[in-house]
């Protein structure tokens, strides 16, 4: 269940815009005063407070896509609040998914504590109260999830506690490995297809939060369906889970549950399926012809970078060094 190679670049979609606050911007005393209306802006209202106030150090870089925004914080040690009163006040009630990189930290939400280390993620619903504490420093990514989107993935959305997803269980191995990518540099998530980005996080955050049972035979044959329907429509260009599960008749999240079953995703399956098809042109020796971007776009990949980078990943050379081993044996 590895992570994705997120420093694929697709130039098919222009790349959004990074938002950056740092305290480098204000004098030291003006600092923790800035921090707090820099979170408040980012994410929304919250308090903080920190016992480092009179150096405190901070920054907070914000990347959003279509449906969820990622946000790599760097920071002194801080204690944030959202209360009952900017609950109220406020319009949306956004879930975050947030991992911390280096240090363990803790939540209170609910009446209930989670203690995180490293690499754990935790979910954390923003229509309730709850706290964050980092006693250390701040050096975290936070994914920031309409709670529309969140819906259509998990079958419980108000739960009153934090909901824990450890780095070394099932599901939360791989979506470790994804958050601790993202929050070294958020802006590698730009360059890959947001759809395919939001469905893949999407799908892992709900196999680690609500596993699938064991497979039945009613998901098999719906994982198999799929994955025929893959085999027919691959080389099509931006073709996403939702397109699948409508020619199938089922919602998004079904399908997605009927992978998670058999231990894959519909994502890693179509990547494998279109590197497996380039693979097998490459070696051709009729199409040796062809330049290499071309193999890429018959196999589904629109832009020629993301397809080398992909590439390389699966099989450890590029496409073309790939090809002239086997052209030339």
């Amino acid at each position: 269940m590895a992570a994705m190679d997120l420093a694929a670049i697709s130039a098919s979609v222009p790349p959004p815009a990074l938002r950056r606050w740092s305290t480098d911007e204000v004098n030291p005393a003006q600092r923790l005063d800035y921090w707090v209306g820099a979170i408040c802006e980012a994410f929304l209202e919250m308090d903080c407070s920190s016992r480092e106030a009179a150096s405190f150090d901070g920054s907070l870089t914000s990347l959003a896509l279509e449906a969820i925004s990622f946000n790599r914080v760097v920071a002194s040690t801080q204690d944030v609040y959202r209360t009952p009163g900017a609950i109220a006040r406020g319009r949306q009630h956004p879930f975050y998914l947030i991992t911390q990189l280096q240090t363990a930290w803790h939540v209170r939400q609910g009446g209930h504590l989670a203690q995180l280390r490293p690499g754990d993620a935790v979910l954390v619903d923003a229509a309730q109260a709850y706290e964050l504490h980092f006693p250390e420093s701040v050096a975290c990514l936070s994914v920031q999830m309409p709670r529309a989107w969140v819906g259509q993935w998990l079958t419980r959305l108000d739960q009153p506690a934090p909901r824990l997803v450890p780095r070394d269980r099932g599901w939360g191995q791989a979506l470790s490995a994804l958050c601790l990518q993202l929050g070294n540099d958020p802006g590698l998530a730009a360059g890959y297809p947001p759809t395919l980005l939001a469905d893949q996080m999407g799908a892992m955050l709900a196999s680690a939060l609500e596993p699938a049972d064991a497979p039945t035979p009613a998901r098999s044959d719906l994982a198999g369906r799929a994955l025929r329907l893959i085999q027919l429509r691959f080389g099509e260009p931006g073709l996403t889970a939702q397109d699948v599960a409508c020619a199938l008749g089922v919602s998004v999240r079904t399908l997605h549950r009927a992978f998670a079953a058999c231990q894959s995703t519909f994502a890693g399956s179509l990547r494998t399926r279109r590197l497996t098809e380039a693979a097998r042109l490459l070696a051709q020796p009729r199409l040796a012809g062809l330049a290499v971007a071309e193999i890429g776009r018959r196999c589904g990949f629109a832009d020629p970078s993301h397809f080398v980078r992909e590439f390389q990943r699966a099989h450890g050379q590029s496409p073309g060094r790939w090809r002239r081993a086997r052209v030339a044996g």
